[in-house]
């Protein structure tokens, strides 16, 4: 394998971002792996909500430093958002704990409780690692394996955001909860984004699939980071399929995919140094198998005979959606971790609901969705939107400016202005058409695409602090229903989780399932998408793929799910309402 061109004169700070599921945490752990082997002082971060650095390297690794046994010079940290944040509202409510009122101090602590809060929190912990000479001065290199791009965009947003925020206000920051002493962090952001935008410090890594939305979705990340002044950046395509060695159907399929969606690649992307990492045959999980994917001579496939055969028994998608379709209408909500084909599933499951005459609103919280290009035609009996973050926090601001601002002075009008130009406000903005989207379910089958895990649970914190304010303030909690007791009633929320039959998505799913349980919500279903071992391949490569998938489709049925659905890998994109009508009935094959 020829040297890989981002790992040329590193810079200081490397960043591996993209579209969630590309392999950003392998990319970021083998690099780091790389470097540290060549004597360079490695420090490895996570700033993704859903973080598995413990998972890769068999290692717990929590917001410390902590040194990896199998690799002289690397160390690694996760940056625990819950962790900030706890951290965070201790610091703020801390000091008036024992002076005020009792009431006002969980007033105080109400309001701290929501995303906003876990983010900026989480945002101070990130740009302590930029700008703290202390903090780092034993490393060469920091490594960031970011979240998914929604998530990444709004953490390198954040310090313009807020800087612009207080530098417009006259008064200063006049919200409560998230936005208390934001002022003396002014300085400290602005540092921070000096630091992304200087190229001799810092390299952006933007990671793709082989795959249309992929790339398009690193083009847009491309483009948002130049207009932020972040210039340095270098593309990795990882998953390339090499040329097959077989006639099987199904890998030349993949490769031609691949050949096809990089002709098509966004023009921002063809300007930048481009890699290439191919298919593996096995998950990237240990040191050993992260310091082969970027060796010069990968080892050899296993023999197929040491591999063991099964048949694939999972019902379709569409045995789960004959039972979503029985009571006529409800809530179903598609989660997962970025890139496991929660559109796709989405999308699949409301055109079968609406094949059946059934009335669906198909909608998404991902800002990174494309359910449009997805579904591609218009269906009878489907609607199709998304709630746009943009579209509702400025009908948000309009609505509040023109009730609470209606009887307000000049100044005080300022002061609610000023308030609403807060980032928090793009929170409530999306909390508020979630809920009125969860009410329609009384009537029609909704279909939520959901965002990456990550940005799901802060959506469902925000719900939890609605509900338990309602519940506080209710005279009678009898009468009250609230967002989060739909979802927490089966009869009426039926929860769906994708996963790939993979280690990493799998465990992940694992994880997800146990956060929902906390809120007191059972996810209904498990699907398990793009399943090779349920599309019967001879490719040696692929076969090798898909006999690895047998554990982890059978820890998903025995440990995990009540219900089960498998997707097989489709030759074709499961692009429009014929294609999707197929993956819904796609039956497994004997491997």
């Amino acid at each position: 394998m020829a040297a890989k061109s981002w790992l040329d004169n590193p810079a200081r700070y490397l960043f591996f971002t993209g579209k969630g599921g590309v392999g950003k945490t392998s990319l970021a752990c083998a690099t780091a792996v790389k470097l540290a082997d060549a004597g360079s002082r490695v420090l490895l971060v996570s700033t993704d909500p859903a973080s598995n650095l413990s998972h890769v390297f068999d290692t717990e690794v929590g917001e410390k430093p902590r040194a990896i046994a199998q690799v002289p010079n690397l160390c690694a940290l996760n940056i625990d958002p819950e962790a900030a944040a706890a951290s965070y509202r201790d610091r703020v409510v801390g000091p008036v704990r024992e002076s005020l009122p009792e009431q006002v101090v969980r007033d105080m602590e109400e309001q701290l409780s929501g995303a906003c809060t876990t983010e900026i929190a989480a945002f101070d912990e990130f740009t302590a690692l930029l700008i703290d000479g202390e903090a780092t001065r034993g490393y060469d290199h920091i490594i960031f394996d970011t979240a998914p791009t929604g998530h990444t965009l709004r953490l390198m947003k954040l310090p313009s955001a807020w800087t612009s925020f207080l530098d417009n206000s006259q008064n200063g920051a006049s919200c409560l909860g998230p936005l208390a002493g934001l002022e003396k962090q002014k300085q400290q952001y602005a540092q921070a984004v000096r630091v992304l935008a200087d190229g001799e410090r810092t390299r952006m890594v933007l990671v793709s699939r082989p795959e249309v939305s992929a790339l398009k979705e690193a083009g847009r990340t491309s483009a948002e980071l130049a207009d932020l002044g972040v210039g340095n950046q270098w593309l990795i395509v990882n998953g390339v399929m090499r040329e097959p060695q077989s006639d099987d159907p199904l890998a030349l399929a993949m490769a031609a995919r691949g050949a096809e969606a990089m002709a098509a690649m966004p023009a921002t992307l063809k300007a930048l140094p481009l890699d290439e990492v191919l298919l593996q045959a096995h998950n990237l999980v240990g040191v050993e198998a992260l310091r082969q994917l970027l060796s010069a001579s990968p080892s050899a496939e296993p023999p197929l005979s040491d591999q063991p055969t099964a048949e694939i028994d999972v019902p379709s998608l569409r045995d789960l959606v004959d039972q979503i379709a029985e009571p006529g209408h409800g809530l179903v909500m598609v989660m997962g971790k970025g890139g496991v084909g929660k559109t796709t599933v989405a999308a699949a499951v409301a055109v079968e609901l609406a094949s059946r005459g059934l009335p669906v609103h198909l909608t998404t919280t991902d800002p990174a969705a494309h359910l449009t290009e997805t579904i591609e035609a218009e269906l009878e009996h489907l609607q199709v939107d998304r709630i746009d973050p943009h579209v509702e926090t400025e009908r948000y601001r309009e609505h509040v400016l023109a009730t609470k601002g209606r009887e307000l002075d000049e100044q005080g009008r300022l002061l609610l202005e000023e308030d609403l130009r807060s980032p928090c406000t793009e929170e409530i903005a999306v909390f508020q058409a979630f809920s009125r989207i969860i009410r329609e379910a009384s009537k029609k089958f909704v279909v939520v695409d959901t965002a990456p895990t990550g940005h799901t649970l802060m959506l469902l914190d925000a719900t939890g602090s609605y509900h338990r304010e309602v519940l506080r303030q209710s005279s009678n909690t009898l009468k009250v229903t609230t967002p989060m007791m739909r979802l927490q009633d089966p009869e009426q929320t039926k929860m769906l989780l994708v996963t790939l039959p993979e280690t990493t998505p799998v465990l992940e799913a694992a994880q997800l399932q146990e956060d929902l349980r906390r809120a007191d919500i059972e996810p209904w279903a498990w699907v398990i998408n793009a399943s090779l071992a349920a599309a019967g391949p001879t490719d040696p490569l692929l076969l090798q793929r898909a006999r690895a998938e047998i554990k982890q489709i059978e820890k998903v049925q025995r440990e995990h799910a009540t219900r089960t659905a498998i997707i097989p890998w489709m030759a074709e994109q499961p692009v429009g309402p014929q294609r999707l009508h197929q993956l819904a009935n796609s039956h497994s094959l004997e491997l």
